[in-house]
C-alpha cells in the first residue's frame, strides 16, 4: 500500500554539474517565536535566489526549518544571515551531494515549521536530549521503549535495531496514536528519534505536556548519529531516507543505494527495482495495484518526456 503523503512523486533525479567540489546540503531548524514571519520570508527569497540555492525553507510564527543546497560560499552566507536574524541556536547539519539534490528553490510561509496539528511548546517542554554517543545505551536498555516517529515509507528504508514504528502515513497522525496507546506508554521510559530531530521536538513535547516525565530525544536525529557514530559501533540498520534527490544516505552521510518510485514516492532498494512490477517512473511492487492502466499510461508518457529531455 503506497504512502498517503509521499514526497514529491514528480521529482526525478537531476544530473547537473555540482559546484566545486560538490553541492553542500544544509539541514537546519530552530524554534524561535517570530513577530513578523512574512518579513523573514520576503528577505530570504531574494537572498537565497541570488546565492543560487535550491531546496526548501519554511518560515512560521514558531521559527524556521529547511534543507537547502548550494556552493560553499552560498551556504555560508545564508548561515551568517540567519545567525544575524537571531537564529543563533539552530540545529544545523551539512552533507554533500555530487549532483543537484533539488530542482528548484521554495521559500514558504506556513502555520508550523513541521506540521503536527496540535499546539505544543518545543523550547519549553521538549524531551531530554541524548547525544549520538549516548544513544546506544538507551537502545540497549530493555526497559526503554524506542519509537521511530517518521512515516512508514521512511522507516522502510532503515531504522534502529529494536525500534518500534507507529506506522504513520503522516506526522499529523502521531497525536492520535499517542492517545490510543496512552495506557501502554504509562510508566515507561520513552526514547524517540526522527531524521534530523525536528519532529521529535514536537513529539516529545506532546508527551511531556501529557505528564510523561522520562522522555528522551536523539539530538540531531538519525543524520547526526550516522555522521558521528562509527559504523562498527552503530545500531542503525539500512539507510536513512532524506527528502532530496539522493533518496537515502548511509553511515558518514554517504549517498545511499535507494531510488524513488515516482508514482508513489516509496524508497526502493536494489532488490525492489528487480521486482517484476517495477517500471521506472510508472510503478513498483508497493503501488502497482493502486493505479489504473490509464494512470500508468500517463506516468509512462511523463517518463518518456523526461528521458527525451535529458538532464536539466
Amino acid at each position: 500500500m503506497p504512502a498517503r503523503n509521499p514526497p514529491n512523486r514528480y521529482h526525478l533525479p537531476v544530473s547537473v554539474p555540482a559546484p566545486s567540489p560538490a553541492w553542500v546540503v544544509a539541514a537546519l531548524y530552530q524554534f524561535r517565536p517570530l513577530e513578523n514571519p512574512a518579513r523573514l520570508r520576503d528577505d530570504l527569497r531574494p537572498l537565497a535566489s541570488r546565492l543560487g540555492l535550491c531546496g526548501t525553507l519554511i518560515v512560521a510564527p514558531e521559527g524556521i526549518n529547511g534543507t537547502v543546497a548550494g556552493s560553499r560560499e552560498g551556504i555560508d552566507e545564508l548561515h551568517a544571515f540567519l545567525r544575524e536574524a537571531g537564529f543563533d541556536r539552530m540545529e544545523y547539519k551539512e552533507s554533500a551531494s555530487a549532483e543537484r539534490p533539488f530542482r528548484r528553490l521554495k521559500v514558504r510561509l506556513k502555520r508550523e515549521i513541521v506540521t503536527m496539528g496540535v499546539p505544543v511548546q518545543p523550547p519549553l517542554q521538549a524531551g531530554h536530549y541524548v547525544t549520538p554517543a549516548e544513544w546506544n545505551a538507551l537502545l540497549d536498555d530493555p526497559d526503554v521503549l524506542v519509537i521511530d516517529t517518521r512515516n512508514r515509507y521512511e522507516v522502510e528504508a532503515g531504522t534502529f535495531r529494536g525500534a518500534m514504528s507507529p506506522e504513520l502515513d503522516s506526522f499529523r497522525e502521531f497525536p492520535a496514536w499517542v492517545e490510543a496507546h496512552r495506557d501502554d506508554l504509562a510508566g515507561r521510559r520513552v526514547a524517540m528519534f526522527c531524521t534530523g530531530g525536528i519532529r521529535c521536538e514536537k513529539s516529545t513535547s506532546l508527551l511531556r505536556g501529557l505528564g510523561f516525565e522520562d522522555v528522551f530525544h536523539l539530538q540531531g536525529g538519525i543524520l547526526r548519529y550516522l555522521e558521528e557514530v562509527a559504523e562498527e559501533e552503530s545500531r542503525w540498520e539500512g539507510e536513512c531516507f532524506v527528502f532530496d534527490g539522493r533518496v537515502t544516505v548511509g553511515h558518514g552521510l554517504t549517498p545511499g543505494t535507494a531510488q524513488m518510485c515516482h508514482s508513489c514516492g516509496w524508497p526502493l532498494t536494489p532488490e525492489d527495482t528487480a521486482h517484476p512490477q517495477f517500471e521506472p517512473g510508472v510503478s513498483c511492487g508497493h503501488c502497482f495495484g493502486a493505479t489504473t492502466p490509464a494512470q500508468k499510461a500517463a506516468f509512462r508518457e511523463r517518463q518518456r518526456q523526461y528521458d527525451a529531455a535529458g538532464p536539466t
